[in-house]
Order: C-alpha cells, then structure tokens, then sequence
C-alpha cells in the first residue's frame, strides 16, 4: 500500500504535467504533446489507492481541467490517424497504424467477455448496437463487428459531422462492414424513441466530461432505452481517474449495475455493465438501499471484495455486484 508521501508526489507529477499541457499553443500531434501524454499515461497506469474524490478542491479543478484536455487531445490523435488509415487502400487492412490499435483490441475483448457473462452472446448475439461518441476513428465497433458480433449492426453516434464523414471513409471499401456499420450525426440528448431499438448501448467515456453532464446523459438513456437493455460504460480506477472521468454506480439511477472491471494492465478504462430496469423504481434520491447493492460504492463497503474473472487477459479484477 502506498504511502500518503507517493500519493502526494503522484499528485504533483500529474499537476506538473497539466501545466505543460496547459501551455501548449496546441493539442494536435507532435513531439511535445505525445512525450507529455505518454508521460501522464505512465504516471497513471500504476496501481494506486489513491482516492480522488477526497482530493481538495484545487485538485480537483486542475483533473476537470485535465480529463478535457485529455478528450481533446484524444480527438485531435484519432482524426489525424483516421486521415492516414483513410487515405490508403482497404483502410482496415492498416488499422494497426494508429499507436493504441492494441489498446482497443484488448479492451474491445475485455467489453465482449464481460458483455458475455450478462448478455450470452454465443446464444442470442444483439442485433442492433449503439455507440455514442464513436468519433472519426470508431474502433470499438470496428474491432466488435470484426472479431466478436459479426451479425449484428452497430449504429454509431457523434455530435460532429466531420467525424462520421472521416469514419465512414474506414468502412466503405468493405463489402460486410459497410452494410453493418450505420453513421448517426446527432446528439444524443436529442436521441429519443430510436434509442428503443437497440440491444447493447456503449457510452464512450468523454460523452459528458463531468459527472453532471455524464448523469445527465444517462437519465436521458434510462427514459428512451427499452426495458432490460444493456448499458455499458467506460469509467476510471485510481490514479487513471486523472485521466478519464468516473461513473459511480449511485449515478445510473434507472439502471441495474451487474458488473464492475477494474483493468490493472495497459488499459487505461474501467468498464461498467448495467441493465436498464424492467420496471421503473422510485426513489427520494437519499435512500439508495432500497435500489439493491448496485447503488452501494463499492470503496465505503467492506463487504464488496475484488475477485479474478476468466478472461483471456491476465490481471484484471472484478466488482461482481
């Protein structure tokens, strides 16, 4: 266990690295912006006990302002890379181009195993899946349709046309993918009844950037999704919080939290799976006991353990709710 000296000099290697970044004329790629990502990723991956939301208010406004300028910088890389891929011929025989292609492999199978243990895929795959905040380079559903749900169609969600145009261009060359994967400029808040359709719904893990915006999103899902829907988000675990946002299961209110996965390998996403109720249920918004164990945190209880799942991946733990 670390001591509070590591946390505190973990702290201030995240702050030192935010004024860097905060002084950059840009966040598109280059030398200086990727050595001082690089920098912060290999600060954060490290298992830590650090709890954020114990950190004082000055803290917490530089990580808000960090985790924003992480989402652009992410969104500046993947259009710059998707403008490569999407220049060559048979885009996704080069996918490997991008530098994290083996990042999304992983978590993409790490998603479709846990999806697996709540949704049996191998008996009934979904037939309609949505992505929100898919961006110009939409490798989740990419990689999914590829490898893991060949039948089903994803449906891709972004609030920015440039993004869908640049990733279609990946798709369009391809004779299956091109009939399976559906580009939706929207935002999501304006999404209502078409949300019923799907199957299995990923929230990508910078649509809403704090957590007020995040529960914001997820009210609206809770309202539209049809009824035992899947839900699945990407959230944070420690020091990688510095990175991402966190999504606490008190905050899926609607929803039935089955599963938390905490990665202590190269990925960086914490993943969520949560089953929209078949019923509504009310609350006063202070008793969360009467939702079930899904709205307890699981770091204030001490009977929610961390037990190892079967996955191909080595090194990863579960919150089994």
């Amino acid at each position: 266990m670390e001591s509070i000296q590591e946390n505190i000099t973990l702290v201030m290697k995240v702050c030192e690295i935010y004024d860097k970044l905060s002084k950059l004329e840009s966040l598109k790629p280059s030398k200086d912006v990727d050595n001082l990502f690089t920098e912060l990723v290999h600060t954060c991956i490290p298992h830590s006990s650090i709890n954020i939301a114990t950190l004082p208010a000055n803290i917490q406004e530089i990580r808000s302002k960090l985790i924003r300028l992480c989402g652009e910088a992410e969104g500046h890389l993947e259009a710059h890379f998707s403008t490569i891929i999407g220049s060559l011929k048979k885009p996704l025989h080069h996918l490997n181009v991008f530098p994290y292609y083996s990042n999304y492999l992983k978590l993409s199978l790490l998603e479709y195993n846990i999806l697996n243990q709540h949704y049996p895929t191998t008996a009934q795959a979904p037939k309609q899946v949505a992505f929100v905040g898919s961006g110009p380079l939409p490798l989740t559903s990419i990689v999914m349709a590829s490898y893991h749900l060949k039948e089903t169609t994803f449906h891709n969600y972004d609030i920015d046309p440039m993004a869908n145009s640049m990733a279609s261009c990946l798709v369009t060359s391809d004779e299956d993918l091109s009939k399976r994967m559906v580009f939706h400029t929207a935002d999501i808040m304006d999404v209502t009844d078409e949300l019923k359709q799907y199957d299995v719904l990923f929230l990508a893990a910078l649509v809403g950037m704090n957590i007020d915006q995040k529960a914001k999103v997820i009210e609206h899902l809770a309202k539209y999704m049809a009824p035992g829907a899947i839900l699945m988000l990407r959230s944070a675990h420690g020091a990688r919080a510095f990175v991402y946002p966190v999504v606490e299961p008190q905050v899926l209110q609607g929803f039935d939290v089955l599963s938390i996965f905490h990665p202590d390998d190269d990925v960086i996403n914490s993943v969520v799976i949560s089953r929209k109720y078949l019923k509504p249920i009310t609350t006063d918004g202070n008793d969360h006991q009467r939702l079930g164990k899904a709205y307890v945190t699981p770091s204030s209880c001490k009977y929610c353990e961390f037990q190892v799942f079967n996955t191909p991946l080595n090194n990863m733990k579960m919150i089994d709710e």
